[in-house]
């Protein structure tokens, strides 16, 4: 259940929670928050927490000490004055929402690869990757209605499995209409640093599902604060080669 920060919040057994608790309930979602939409200001974190921005604020500055958030410049900044202070989560604080099990993780596939072969990892890589496409296609419409609509459904699915997936619009022209699809955070990002071959598989993943070919522009394995995806609102049409 969500938790309402605010003055007289109890939790689910009617308690109230001790001020140390809300605190790191409020740490953990102010993190979830900039994983899924972030570059954000106080101001529009104080919205979405019902919170002053003043209280938002001690909260961002103590994370920043901790290294978990760091600034970045809005990408609609602009006009007179500064612009407003917006925030991400920098690599400690994707770290910090890291699962016990990472570790596992890495160190199985790191044995496959030193018993097995660098291809045996690629082999697992893609028949998770054959997995997940499966249970996303059933949550995603049919192939057969428009793009947009498919990317949102699949979104809605990584958001689920913990990948703060959003489809944002593209800000710069393009040649070809699109949108963006971001994930915030990943789950297996330490297991993707170090095979990158989870990354590529997925980008193919997304492409039959979605019936488009998608670009990957951004990484949070290359230190970004998203991964970014490019996908086309329309199946993109290529002359044959001459022969």
């Amino acid at each position: 259940m969500l938790i309402n920060h605010r003055r007289g919040s109890v939790d689910a057994d009617g308690s109230s929670p001790g001020p140390n608790v809300l605190e790191t309930r409020t740490w953990d979602r102010v993190r979830e928050l900039l994983a899924e939409d972030g570059p954000l200001t106080a101001a529009e974190l104080a919205s979405r927490l019902q919170l002053t921005p003043a209280a938002v604020r001690r909260h961002l500055d103590q994370l920043a000490e901790e290294g978990a958030v760091e600034e970045r410049e809005p990408a609609t900044a602009g006009g007179r004055g500064r612009p407003a202070r917006a925030y991400v989560l920098s690599a400690a604080g994707h770290a910090g929402m890291r699962t016990a099990y990472d570790d596992v993780a890495t160190s199985a596939l790191r044995f496959l690869a030193e018993r097995a072969g660098p291809d045996a990892v690629a082999e697992f890589a893609r028949e998770r990757g054959a997995q997940l496409e499966r249970r996303y296609a059933t949550q995603l419409p049919s192939t057969g209605g428009d793009v947009r609509s498919r990317a949102e459904a699949l979104a809605s699915a990584l958001s689920s499995d913990g990948f703060s997936a959003s489809i944002r619009p593209v800000e710069a022209k393009t040649p070809i209409a699109g949108v963006h699809l971001c994930q915030g955070h990943c789950p297996v990002l330490h297991v993707a640093a170090e095979f990158p071959v989870f990354c590529d598989v997925e980008a193919d993943v997304f492409s039959r599902l979605l019936g488009v070919p998608v670009e990957r522009q951004s990484r949070l394995v290359d230190g970004e604060h998203v991964c970014t995806t490019f996908i086309p609102l329309e199946v993109i049409q290529t002359k044959p080669t001459a022969l």
